[in-house]
């Protein structure tokens, strides 16, 4: 924002042109606005319904669903949006014969929502028979529903429907023939709820353009009444010593590999070997039945070993660099922040081994696939904040390395990264709602390998544990930078 050169002239900033900001900010604002809303498409204003009822484990059969015999489960679910219905057939391992009817009705009116007609001879033992509208039904959202259930087969070759006890969370009711029994089919139910943020996508994108634009008008309101601008400031830095920053990028990934045989080739090997060792152990040794195991194993790798390495040097970057401090005077965040970015390096390279497993594998990919770049985007900002962080503390207390690689390994296993989430038990499944790297590992698979984007508050939520990890580690950095030298 600010010339040095005719600061130090005329004892007044230079300030830029703020319509000519606004402007290019707001162009390229709303160029990745609208790539946002093509790449995010559908998931952007729907969602699989957290409302759904899922298929519970047959316990028994209710008996032959002979000619006369009616069952009618009732039941209500918290759907915006209901796509199908299921129950469980079972065949007791004989030919049958006849037909049966599935029907969705509702209770307050009888009116038939759904059903189907079915050819018992060509179901399978305990298969799914779904019914489903032609479209989404919108008006069943906590409505008290029935499934009604009835063939025409004949005793000796009628089939049944799989039961379970009743669910102590649920109140559900079934009947026979009219009359109550203590037990419930077994059945699901499933669509999808409306997302409020994605329907509103457009003001929602007016608003944070408006916040957005505060910053430079608050920077030049600055300025103007001659106040100090930290972000102003940091700005002007990295441009006097963008050669600098080059400089020290380019040293640290070369000594990475200085005297090496096979050098930056390193980088792209590297990832493939971890990955086939890895999927060897978990694939062969430890079972598992993750689709595209081998991608979804090297994308967690990646992404882990980027920030572990990252961090890892960015924390002794004060102290590797103390020669330079006490001698030449820069910004001191530019140590760990150069640090940070050539691991950015490393990491770029890395995403090559990745695409080529992804397709190896047989990987479908969508176009959602390059929002993964914004959660690696996340996962940039977030280990520069925590290098911040830790870099300060290496300062004061050489023991953090110690700590740090403690740290790092319990990170490292409290992250899904070669194994499912669903393995974890129900109590420990909860802590990973507090684990950062589990959000950006997790949505960048689901953007790769399920071919569809995560929720919109998922992006918001990511880019807020970033933004936070890097506004703790500048404050903690500003706060005790002007103490480096007396323990270096």
């Amino acid at each position: 924002m600010i010339s040095m050169k005719r600061l130090r002239k005329t004892g007044k900033p230079f300030v830029f042109d703020i319509k000519r900001i606004l402007l290019v900010g707001t162009a390229v604002y709303m160029v990745l606005i609208v790539a946002f809303y093509f790449l995010a498409g559908e998931q952007l204003r729907i969602r699989n319904s957290r409302g759904n009822i899922a298929m519970r484990p047959p316990e028994s059969t209710i008996g032959e669903l002979t000619a006369g015999i009616v069952l009618e489960q009732s039941f209500s679910a918290k759907i915006q949006r209901m796509e199908s219905v299921s129950v469980q057939w079972t065949t007791y391992g004989r030919p049958d014969v006849g037909t049966l009817t599935v029907e969705l009705v509702r209770a307050a009116d009888g009116a038939r929502l759904m059903w189907g007609l079915y050819d018992v001879s060509t179901l399978a033992d305990y298969q799914y028979v779904t019914i489903a509208p032609e479209k989404p039904l919108e008006d069943v959202y906590d409505a008290p529903l029935i499934l009604r259930v009835y063939a025409d087969s004949p005793a000796g070759a009628a089939g049944s429907l799989a039961i379970c006890a009743k669910d102590p969370d649920r109140d559900y009711t079934m009947t026979h023939n009219g009359n109550p029994v203590d037990c419930t089919l077994c059945f699901a139910a499933s669509g999808t709820d409306r997302i409020w943020i994605g329907l509103h996508y457009w003001k929602f994108a007016v608003i944070l353009w408006a916040l957005l634009a505060l910053v430079p008008l608050t920077v030049w309101l600055r300025l103007r009444a001659g106040k100090r601008s930290y972000i102003n400031n940091a700005l002007v830095a990295l441009h006097k010593y963008r050669f600098l920053i080059r400089q020290l990028v380019s040293r640290d990934f070369k000594t990475k590999y200085k005297r090496s045989i096979l050098g930056v080739f390193w980088s792209f090997l590297n990832p493939l070997m971890m990955m086939l060792v890895q999927y060897y152990v978990f694939s062969t040794i430890f079972k598992n039945d993750v689709p595209h195991f081998a991608a979804y194993l090297i994308i967690g790798s990646v992404m882990f070993n980027f920030f572990s390495e990252s961090v890892g040097m960015s924390l002794t970057s004060i102290l590797g660099n103390a020669g330079l401090i006490t001698k030449v005077y820069m910004p001191k965040y530019i140590y760990p922040l150069t640090r940070v970015l050539s691991s950015l390096v490393n990491l770029l390279i890395s995403l090559i081994p990745m695409l080529i497993v992804c397709l190896f594998t047989g990987v479908q990919f969508q176009k959602s696939a390059v929002l993964a770049l914004y959660f690696m985007l996340c996962l940039v900002i977030f280990s520069l904040g925590i290098g911040l962080v830790l870099s300060t503390s290496m300062v004061f207390f050489r023991d953090t390395q110690f700590l740090w690689n403690v740290m790092n390994m319990m990170w490292m296993y409290a992250t899904p990264i070669f194994y499912p989430e669903t393995i974890l038990p129900d109590n420990l499944r909860v802590v990973l709602n507090f684990n950062p790297l589990y959000h950006f590992i997790r949505n960048t698979r689901i953007c790769i390998l399920d071919g569809i984007s995560p929720e919109p508050m998922v992006y918001i939520q990511c880019m807020l544990i970033a933004l936070g990890a890097i506004l703790v580690g500048a404050i903690v950095f500003q706060r005790n930078q002007d103490k480096f030298v007396l323990y270096l």
